[in-house]
């Protein structure tokens, strides 16, 4: 018999968040789906490239990620690929989070999707976006760095 899924699998990652924004904190959250969006995500077809979080009347929303619709599934039964989903995470979590986003200007960028015993879950950041010339000095650190590698293993 195969096991229960105790492991843990990256389905979708953004690379482009760490780019664009200095990440404060993370959180785990669990996200609402319905029956193709689960099976779409087992496939691998998420995006988080452009998603973001936010939060009203007490409750997190995500928006703008992309799940592709289920091959095999009917037009009529498939989801919309764009849809905002609810994220479930616990009040002092939440409670948390609002006072930081409104007071301080920060902003919740989901960072990777992945399946965690089963159940599909999403890290999100607690991010503050990056200026030009700040993203232009990590390029200079991460050249510096591999130029470093490289004399080294020389």
């Amino acid at each position: 018999m195969a096991d229960n899924g105790d492991g843990y699998k990256v389905v979708a990652e953004n690379r482009q968040a760490r780019f664009e924004y200095d990440i404060l904190e993370t959180f785990e959250a669990g996200i609402e789906l319905v029956g193709t969006e689960v099976k779409s995500v087992r496939a691998g077809k998420a995006n988080l490239r452009d998603g973001f979080a936010l939060i009203r009347n007490g409750e997190v929303w995500l928006h703008n990620v992309h799940i592709s619709p289920h091959d095999t599934a009917s037009q009529y039964f498939n989801h919309d690929p764009r849809r905002t989903r609810k994220l479930l995470m616990h009040r002092q979590e939440i409670r948390k989070l609002i006072g930081k986003v409104e007071q301080q200007g920060l902003t919740l960028v989901p960072l990777k999707m992945y399946l965690k015993r089963g159940w599909v879950k999403i890290s999100l950041a607690l991010a503050r976006g990056k200026k030009l010339h700040d993203k232009r000095e990590d390029l200079k650190q991460k050249q510096a760095k591999r130029e470093m590698q490289r004399a080294m293993k020389r």
